[in-house]
């Protein structure tokens, strides 16, 4: 284990991966498997509040694989997405970035591009649970690992009826989704009680209590052989005829043969330092952490409309939801958060008022469609692992496996082009 505050062992490793959250750590696992030397550089503590590995809801399995891009969210006046109080809130301001980004944006969310990019994270969450299962070989690992299904809870008979429509569809997909009959959602949830309309079911639903899968995660990666340098920042990237030929880090200096950079929301600073643009915004989220309620649910539930999470922790309960494009701003607003607890009041209005133990907030790296950036750069041997959104944790397996793939020369087992680094316009580097 490398000791906080001290230089990496190592100077040359086959491959550094920059970024410690559960896309870096799952690149490691893979390259390692694969035979290379792995570097991890993590600029805070592995599983630490400043990762957003740390404070969400760790949904994996086949459930949640829609687009954020959705046809008929062209506008964000029509959609209220201008408005504090939204589900998923723009904050006007001149940004060119953030400009480019929404312009991306409206044109993936059409019908077909909704349709493709949901064939695609599909795919690859299908892939990261044949993963995870794999992992839980290792006792420390299925200790954190929890597959009770979930339950998606709709408020409204406008909401549930679309909901009801997309099912076939879903299932011809391979997603093992049902319409919940008069009296099941009793019969899972017999303590809970809900104001809603209707409500569907995916047995295949699962969980990753976090951040103590990341520990304990880390510790395997460890066991394997992979160096972490935790409170490590990268400062510069060495570039030198289309090649990064070294990485400054305030623990001393890296000449690895490869570099990965899944860092997360600060993978778009990271890249810039190598002359390299991303197309990624960071998307901030919340949760509340708090004593489970008498009458608190036993299994995951999603309460659709108002994109909000709960996930059950023994005896916590962890409320988790908003999308907020705000920049590189992870400062918690009580309006927020108090948003996301009024919609858990009007989907189970009879929920206990208890403790609250922990409120969170996180920056998620997202792309305008919704799928992550995973591939070859400008460089030659620069590579990144990004934008897996809200959904990373049920992402990042397969992802981490891609990276490993496109190294080695490997057949992928995940499809590659929809997830191309250059889709949103050049990887080339500014810098030669």
């Amino acid at each position: 284990m490398t000791s906080e505050g001290a230089a990496p062992v190592r100077s040359d490793p086959d491959v550094v991966v920059v970024g410690g959250g559960v896309a870096g750590l799952f690149c490691a696992y893979q390259l390692r498997r694969s035979g290379a030397s792995v570097t991890v550089l993590e600029r805070g503590e592995l599983g630490g509040p400043q990762s957003c590995s740390y404070g969400n809801t760790g949904f994996v399995g086949t459930h949640g694989a829609a687009p954020l891009a959705e046809p008929g969210m062209r506008s964000l006046r029509t959609l209220g997405m201008l408005s504090p109080d939204a589900a998923f809130y723009v904050k006007p301001r001149l940004d060119g970035e953030l400009l480019r980004w929404l312009g991306h944006f409206g044109r993936a969310c059409s019908a077909p591009a909704a349709a493709a990019g949901f064939r695609a994270l599909v795919g690859m969450k299908k892939r990261s649970l044949e993963i995870l299962l794999g992992l839980c070989e290792s006792p420390s690992i299925a200790a954190t690992f929890e597959s009770p299904g979930i339950v998606l809870t709709y408020r409204t008979a406008e909401g549930f009826a679309a909901a009801s429509r997309s099912v076939a569809r879903t299932v011809a997909s391979g997603v093992p989704l049902r319409i919940l009959g008069p009296g099941e959602l009793d019969e899972l949830e017999p303590k809970t009680r809900f104001a809603i309309h209707g409500a569907l079911y995916n047995p295949e639903g699962a969980y990753l209590r976090v951040p103590e899968f990341v520990i304990e995660f880390g510790r395997l990666l460890r066991e394997m052989g992979i160096e972490i340098c935790e409170r490590t920042d990268v400062l510069g990237l060495e570039v030198r005829a289309r090649k990064v030929v070294g990485l400054h880090t305030n623990r001393g200096d890296l000449r690895p043969r490869d570099v990965v950079v899944a860092a997360g929301a600060w993978s778009t600073e990271c890249a810039r330092l190598a002359g390299i643009g991303l197309t990624l915004q960071p998307i901030k989220g919340y949760s509340v952490t708090m004593d489970m309620p008498p009458s608190g649910p036993s299994r995951p539930v999603l309460l659709s409309e108002g994109r909000v999470a709960m996930v059950p922790l023994g005896d916590r309960l962890r409320i988790g939801g908003r999308l907020e494009l705000t920049g590189m701003n992870n400062n918690i607003s009580d309006r927020r958060v108090q948003g996301m607890l009024r919609t858990v009041r009007e989907y189970l209005p009879e929920l206990e008022e208890t403790q609250t133990r922990e409120t969170w907030s996180g920056l998620r790296p997202c792309t305008p469609d919704g799928l992550p950036l995973i591939g070859r750069t400008g460089l030659r041997n620069l590579l990144v692992a990004v934008g897996y959104g809200h959904i990373g944790m049920g992402l990042a397996p397969a992802g981490g496996e891609l990276i490993s793939h496109i190294l080695a020369g490997e057949q992928p087992i995940t499809e590659p082009a929809p997830l191309r680094p250059d889709r949103f316009g050049s990887t080339e580097s500014t810098r030669r």
